[in-house]
């Protein structure tokens, strides 16, 4: 991006939009890197009016253990070695050499120790995007450029100690210099001139690059849920209808090793709880056979489900997408042809289609194309859960069209339903369930940490987490519903679930919750359609005439199926809301 073009977006934001605070903390004059990371911030976050504070020249640890969490939504930190100790840049004379070396790696122990204090005091609700120094160090030591010297390994030893720390603190978020590496040169990184005349170290293509990276961690997209993949010349090398089972591979000795790896990172994505499924026009015997091999890179029990016909992919797609309960934009799909790829991609205009390669440098740049598109900043207990609950839900929801058959089901599936009042604002799981839920989505509102925190500060106001398992195993917390109780009445506005909690009446569950411990006669929901939130419409529809109507505790309990949950929880907190 061109600094006139950054310019130019930041001019044209949204004056009347919501702000988005961020700090930028770093040591020597912001100047453009500001614009820049401005710009990329803007473009990710379109609806709100992004506004970038500075800190203290000169002074990055300063900066940080002055930050007031009410300011800023996000703090972006920017450490150059200069940071650490004056002498390991340009603008102040202090001493090179084997003299001052041991002094320099005391001064640079004390400042990280310093920054990592300060960068603990953050709370968990601000997210803190943080680059390691992406400078070239001086020339301060006494080996020859070629020759790495005792002290510089030694500093970076240092940095990589406090970055190996850093993962604890729950806000951090770590720029992966290998990723910046790829996207800036590090012998044009530094401007020299500019540094001396100015304060500000960069050339401008590395200032474009750190605020690109900034934004991308602060204004990440969610991470895809599922990924469908067709077989033949995609899974495998070759055609297993024409040439067998045993003959397609994906190994190096037989120049398939592309897919081997392919198949290496679909597994690896499953275990990080996404969705793996087929679709592929195939002989499902045959295809069967294949995924029965032994030396699959991607464990069989890890796909599901698995559609193999000769019908066309994308009614194998929706088929995928409706026993996932996800939207297209949640999916990724992949093939080798070109024509399926365009066919599914005219059916799910949403859907991120992609071409398996044929050639090696497309290749790896599928395999890094994918980490980005399905990467969590961390994982959570949940996500492990993911491909068992969709595998319960198909037996539940193929009982379930027999009323009798889905009571006899739900009554021997030994469900515990443990409900939390009121849980504590640091509990990241509410908020990502908040914001990445849309089907089952009272209005599509979304917040950040911060705000979230906020709107808890609010003494009437409540919030509900669910939490369930059963005898097939946890799903985690799957449910939040939040609102406020003004006059006696109360107002919802705030109800997601899991697309993987559907069928089990959790649903009606929550509700009977609402009106057994919050003493109301009846319940309004703030409820607004979207583009995706059916089953929600779909739900409050089967209760009320109109989504803008109160429910009463008479018409709910005349309509509510038989409930077969335990409920366990912190039914002390309810007296504080009484």
């Amino acid at each position: 991006m061109k600094l006139s073009e950054a310019l130019s977006i930041v001019q044209k934001a949204p004056t009347d939009a919501q702000p988005f605070p961020v700090l930028l903390a770093c040591g020597f004059t912001p100047l453009h890197l500001e614009n820049y990371l401005a710009a990329h911030l803007q473009t990710a976050l379109p609806d709100r009016k992004v506004r970038i504070a500075t800190g203290l020249y000169d002074n990055l640890a300063g900066t940080l253990e002055q930050f007031d969490p009410s300011g800023a939504e996000a703090v972006a930190v920017v450490i150059e070695w200069f940071d650490l100790d004056p002498r390991l840049g340009y603008r102040k004379l202090g001493g090179w050499g084997q003299r001052v070396a041991a002094n320099i790696l005391e001064t640079t122990e004390a400042t990280l120790a310093r920054l990592e204090a300060a960068i603990s005091k953050i709370p968990a609700f601000v997210k803190v995007a943080l680059v390691l120094p992406s400078l070239p160090l001086t020339p301060a030591f006494h080996t020859s450029g070629w020759q790495a010297s005792g002290p510089e390994i030694a500093l970076r030893e240092l940095v990589g100690a406090f970055a190996g720390r850093l993962p604890s603190h729950p806000s951090v978020l770590l720029l992966n210099e290998q990723r910046l590496n790829e996207q800036s040169n590090p012998a044009e990184r530094y401007d020299l001139r500019a540094d001396l005349y100015s304060g500000f170290p960069y050339a401008l293509k590395h200032a474009d690059a750190l605020g690109a990276a900034l934004a991308a961690l602060i204004a990440s997209p969610q991470p895809k849920k599922g990924l469908i993949t067709d077989l033949d010349d995609t899974l495998w090398l070759g055609l297993v209808g024409e040439d067998g089972h045993d003959s397609v591979a994906w190994d190096l000795a037989s120049h398939a090793q592309l897919h081997g790896l392919y198949q290496q990172m679909l597994h690896a994505l499953a275990d990080q709880g996404v969705l793996i499924a087929i679709a592929s026009k195939n002989s499902p015997e045959v295809v069967e056979r294949a995924l029965a091999r032994t030396d699959l890179l991607l464990a069989r029990d890890k796909i599901f489900p698995i559609e193999v016909h000769w019908e066309a992919k994308s009614g194998s797609v929706e088929r995928i997408l409706k026993t996932w309960n996800i939207g297209a934009d949640s999916a990724v799909f992949v093939d080798d042809n070109r024509m399926e790829l365009e066919e599914v991609r005219a059916a799910f205009p949403d859907m991120e289609c992609i071409l398996f390669p044929k050639d090696y440098a497309a290749g790896l740049a599928m395999l890094h194309r994918l980490r980005d598109l399905f990467g969590k900043p961390r994982l959570a207990e949940e996500d492990a859960y993911r491909l068992a609950t969709i595998k319960q839900n198909r037996q539940i929801t193929e009982s379930g069209r027999d009323g009798d058959l889905a009571d006899q089901f739900l009554s021997t599936a030994e469900a515990v339903i443990t409900v939390e009042w009121n849980p504590p604002a640091t509990d990241r799981r509410v908020v990502e369930l908040v914001n990445k839920t849309n089907q089952f989505n009272l209005n599509g509102v979304r917040y950040t940490e911060a705000e979230w925190r906020q709107k808890l500060q609010d003494p009437n106001r409540f919030v509900l987490a669910v939490s369930y398992q059963d005898k097939f195993g946890p799903l985690g917390k799957i449910a939040v519903l939040a609102g406020e109780r003004s006059a006696g009445q109360i107002q919802i506005d705030t109800w997601v679930m899991s697309c993987r909690a559907f069928s089990r009446r959790i649903e009606y569950q929550s509700i009977a919750q609402l009106f057994q411990y919050l003493e109301t006669p009846d319940i309004i929901f703030d409820f607004m359609s979207t583009a995706k939130n059916g089953p929600m419409r779909d739900f409050l529809g089967s209760l009320l005439e109109r989504p803008d109507l109160a429910l009463t505790r008479e018409a709910f309990l005349a309509k509510c199926p038989k409930l077969h949950h335990e409920v366990i929880g912190n039914m002390d907190t309810i007296e504080q809301l009484r």
